[in-house]
């Protein structure tokens, strides 16, 4: 499981570090990001634009007022 914080990365380029981070996955492993807010946008973009992502194993987690624990499960070949 590859784990992300992105916290510290300037907003503009979350999105694209994650992403970079999922396509490096192999099949049926995860990808699991710290975010300061919950990160539901990313969700539908994933849904929307990543066939590899398994949207039925998303989790997340609010573990403090800003800090959301999400996994996003890679589908298995």
């Amino acid at each position: 499981m590859t784990r992300l914080d992105v916290r510290d990365i300037p907003p503009v380029n979350r999105h694209p570090r994650i992403h970079d981070e999922f396509d490096a996955l192999e099949p049926g492993e995860s990808l699991t990001i710290v975010n300061d807010h919950e990160p539901k946008p990313l969700f539908y973009e994933f849904e929307a634009e990543v066939d590899s992502f398994d949207a039925d194993g998303y989790e997340v987690e609010q573990v403090a007022p800003d800090e959301f624990v999400a996994t996003f499960p890679k589908t298995e070949a």
